[in-house]
């Protein structure tokens, strides 16, 4: 799917087959084609929908969950967390940052890569894998002569 995000970049994304279902019931019910350069989600004018309004309706949306999922009233929802969570989700499931960039529409790979910097957890699992477990032997104790060096420098 072509999608126009932000900074206005376009970027094509593969999706769901369930997400493609809903999203060709909606372009039927607004009448529009497959390929019909038209907006898809409007604001309350017909205009495009603003970054505000998708936060309002993702956190309306979320208010109205809270009944079934009382865990979502502590907790900070909007498309910024949508989008982290998918990200640290191909991050984990070893997915490399050039393809997590490309999907998330960065300029530079540096700023995905303050994800892969993020998560803790994905860290002590590269070092266990690596072999790396901290249980390697005796503390190293410098001599009488490394300290009288260290102590000169």
């Amino acid at each position: 799917m072509l999608l126009r995000g932000k900074g206005r970049r376009d970027r094509v994304v593969p999706i769901a087959k369930d997400l493609a279902r809903a999203l060709t019931s909606l372009l039927s019910e607004r009448g529009i084609a497959h390929h019909e350069p038209r907006l898809i989600f409007v604001g309350a004018r017909n205009e495009r929908l603003t970054r505000f309004g998708a936060t309002h309706i993702v956190r309306r949306a979320a208010t109205e969950a809270v009944p079934t999922r009382p865990a979502l009233a502590d907790k900070p929802i909007s498309p910024h967390i949508f989008r982290h969570s998918l990200a640290m989700k191909l991050l984990q499931s070893g997915v490399d940052l050039l393809t997590i960039q490309a999907w998330l529409g960065h300029a530079q790979v540096a700023t995905t890569h303050r994800y892969a910097a993020a998560d803790v957890e994905m860290m002590r699992n590269g070092l266990e894998k690596a072999g790396v477990t901290g249980d390697h032997g005796v503390r190293f104790r410098p001599n009488d002569s490394v300290l009288q060096l260290l102590n000169s420098i």
